[in-house]
């Protein structure tokens, strides 16, 4: 099972909030729809700026305890060697998951118009 280490952000990029999860789409679900349980609704989690996967579930609470002990300006480091922008990468995952819908088979009633011609 894979695991992920984030990092979210409120719009303004004054709080940077480390977390580890299985998946991740549903955690960044859970926050949109709990806006106001870390923070008040003016300094809401909602943006994904940083992710990592990580196959085992030890090297990834390694990897999170040692996130978490990072300073401010170790994480905007990180950070922006990935995404300089600091974009929301969020929506990036969910068209990456999204499914593609199969290419649907010629209905028989159409195949059957084309004999009888």
């Amino acid at each position: 099972m894979k695991h992920f280490i984030y990092i979210l952000t409120d719009r303004n990029r004054n709080n940077l909030h480390v977390g580890l999860c299985t998946d991740i789409l549903k955690t960044i679900k859970f926050y949109d729809e709990m806006p106001t349980l870390f923070f008040d609704k003016a300094q809401q989690l909602n943006r994904l700026v940083y992710f990592e996967e990580i196959n085992t579930e030890e090297q990834a609470m390694e990897r999170f305890k040692l996130l978490s002990t990072f300073t401010r300006a170790q994480k905007e480091k990180m950070i922006r060697a990935v995404n300089p922008d600091w974009i929301d990468l969020t929506i990036g995952l969910q068209m990456e998951n999204a499914r593609v819908r199969p290419l649907l088979r010629p209905s028989l009633a159409a195949r059957r118009r084309a004999f009888a011609v």
